[in-house]
């Protein structure tokens, strides 16, 4: 299993918005596949098969100018943090919109509560994928480059959740590919991933917001039209 090296850790590194995120994180991701492609086969028909997967809402405006980049289908996967009411910014876990769930070393002692908590994420996320799946293009990533795209990691638990999931589809790789990330994290990114694209891991993180000048909640009516945009 390989992974690139992120970029050095910034402490100023800021984007100005979503979109121009995923804009560099384009070029990076395009950089990757130049790097990777073998001479002979740059002016010949041999070509990779990619996908771009992106965890809405927040993930869909950096993945659209990757995916129009690589010439490839936008899909989704929709993943929702377990969380208790008194502290919903701590995740106990992750569950995908079909059933995959991952819990953390956190809630390694189940009780109901956790199964309920559980049920109520895992019903969030299928609303979600009701509202978009007349939208993605639900496309088989078996033997693809699947890559997986957010608007930034902070515990990392939906990432995992979705990659979890995602590989039971085979992919050929499974790439998470994010603007900034903890550096601590990258170890975890690595070990569930064939390949890691992060443009900055700041120190300290305390949250992905915090390095964006803007971060508005993406609405599901902007979220559908980055699907469509990409899908034209």
């Amino acid at each position: 299993m390989t992974a690139n090296s992120p970029s050095p850790s910034s402490n100023s590194t800021v984007f100005s918005n979503r979109l121009e995120a995923g804009e560099r994180l384009a070029q990076a991701v395009l950089a990757v596949v130049e790097a990777q492609t073998p001479t002979c086969d740059r002016d010949s028909e041999v070509t990779r098969r990619f996908v771009v997967y992106a965890l809405p809402r927040g993930g869909i405006a950096v993945a659209a100018p990757i995916a129009e980049a690589l010439h490839c289908p936008l899909d989704v996967i929709v993943a929702k943090k377990i969380t208790r009411p008194e502290n919903p910014e701590l995740a106990m876990g992750a569950v995908t919109s079909n059933g995959d769930i991952l819990w953390s070393t956190q809630a390694l002692s189940f009780s109901a509560q956790h199964d309920e908590l559980m049920l109520q994420a895992r019903n969030r996320a299928q609303f979600q994928w009701e509202q978009l799946a007349p939208f993605s293009p639900q496309v088989d990533p078996a033997g693809a480059i699947a890559l997986i795209v957010d608007d930034g990691i902070a515990t990392g638990m939906t990432m995992a959740v979705a990659v979890q999931s995602l590989r039971a589809k085979n992919p050929a790789e499974i790439w998470i590919c994010v603007p900034v990330a903890p550096s601590e994290t990258l170890p975890h990114l690595q070990t569930w991933s064939d390949r890691v694209i992060v443009l900055a891991t700041p120190h300290p993180f305390h949250s992905v917001s915090r390095f964006y000048q803007e971060f508005p909640q993406v609405e599901m009516e902007e979220a559908i039209d980055h699907l469509k945009k990409v899908s034209l």
